[in-house]
């Protein structure tokens, strides 16, 4: 249950449904107020009420409102007054209709407060209430009279409660006349591709990690300057001036994001890729892509040397076994006409020795023998 001071207390009309509640603070201030003083001495600088007819101080409780006429003349008005005016907002807030949370327009947006049930017998209508707003995934429209004049709500649930958020009347927003760019300007799909890619690299992030920076500055300096030391001193100023590359813009945008969020090296690497890319090989072979820093990128070149060298080598060696065998082939083809014309002598000297031996046999077989007496 909030511990908080009440702002308002009423009801909620939900139809013919009274809801008993008490409006608080849904939001807190945890900027660091100072106080004038008096720069000679360091006096405190205050305001003093004082009536101009009496000329002397009052208190807080001789002060009540009025309302000033176009003839200057104050007209008093009491709280009495104002807790009996003739509209049913006086004390109530009013539910005039249901409607789907985007039909508000986020610039319409005002204080935010918790309706916080008034009692046991508000538990029954306000949990009606808020499981009706979460079945019907809408939001309710009211209107409600607060510090002298009427205004109009929002509510919507919040965890296990109703919360309000205070709306402008739609005539209170002004129109964005002017505002807008009144040049011609054309956007090419490269600087969108690359915002497209910023957003992707600072993505999303809970907003419960964020906090005021500038809350923790101001404390340390207040710090330093009671305990009599130096202020620390602020960090230098980006250098200002007009963009003239776009494009160059988002990319240096792009490498920022990434170093920020712990890619340096992959930022670094596609911009070491762009600046020292590699030689073309004459190999119909893909190179692989870098993926690390600089460290990587040394690697890989290093990697790409040695491969290159011993696809060198392999050339080589291949030449050299090819010359080898074509030497060899060379002297078996040679050995092999050698035998050849070898094995040919050899098989014409046999027939030429068998011939020789068929004629003496032949000679033989013709000389007669001699008969003896």
């Amino acid at each position: 249950m909030l511990h908080v001071r009440s702002i308002w207390n009423g009801a909620i009309s939900f139809g013919l449904v009274s809801i008993p509640i008490k409006l608080v603070n849904a939001t807190e201030s945890h900027s660091i107020s100072f106080r004038q003083i008096h720069i000679e001495d360091g006096g405190r600088i205050r305001y003093r009420k004082v009536c101009e007819l009496e000329d002397r101080e009052v208190s807080s409780a001789e002060i009540g409102k009025g309302y000033e006429d176009a003839d200057g003349a104050i007209v008093p008005i009491t709280e009495d007054d104002l807790a009996h005016l003739p509209i049913p907002t006086a004390k109530t807030i009013e539910i005039v209709a249901f409607v789907p949370a985007d039909r508000i327009d986020p610039l319409q947006m005002d204080a935010a407060y918790y309706l916080q049930a008034g009692g046991a017998p508000a538990a029954k209508p306000y949990t009606l209430l808020r499981e009706a707003l979460k079945r019907s995934n809408k939001v309710a429209i009211a209107k409600y009279a607060l510090r002298g004049r009427e205004r109009l709500g929002m509510l919507r649930v919040v965890g296990d409660a109703i919360a309000m958020h205070g709306l402008l009347w739609p005539d209170e927003v002004r129109a964005p006349e002017g505002v807008a760019p009144d040049t011609s300007v054309t956007v090419r799909d490269q600087e969108l591709d690359l915002a497209d890619a910023l957003m992707d690299t600072l993505g999303e992030v809970d907003l419960e990690d964020l906090h005021d920076e500038y809350r923790d500055a101001v404390e340390e300096v207040v710090a330093a300057k009671a305990a009599g030391e130096k202020p620390p001193e602020a960090p230098s100023a980006p250098s200002g001036g007009k963009v003239l590359d776009l494009m160059a813009a988002l990319e240096s945008s792009v490498r920022a994001a990434q170093k920020s969020r712990g890619e340096e090296a992959s930022a670094e690497a596609s911009e070491e890729a762009d600046v020292r890319s590699l030689p073309e090989r004459k190999s119909a072979r893909t190179s692989p892509k870098e993926t690390g820093g600089k460290k990587t990128t040394s690697t890989g070149r290093k990697t790409a040397t040695a491969t290159g060298s011993a696809r060198k080598s392999t050339a080589k060696t291949s030449k050299t076994s090819k010359s080898t065998g074509t030497a060899k082939s060379a002297q078996g083809t040679r050995g092999a006409k050698k035998t050849t014309a070898s094995k040919s002598t050899t098989a014409g000297t046999g027939r030429t020795a068998k011939k020789t031996a068929a004629k003496k046999t032949t000679a033989k077989k013709a000389t007669p023998r001699k008969r003896t007496a």
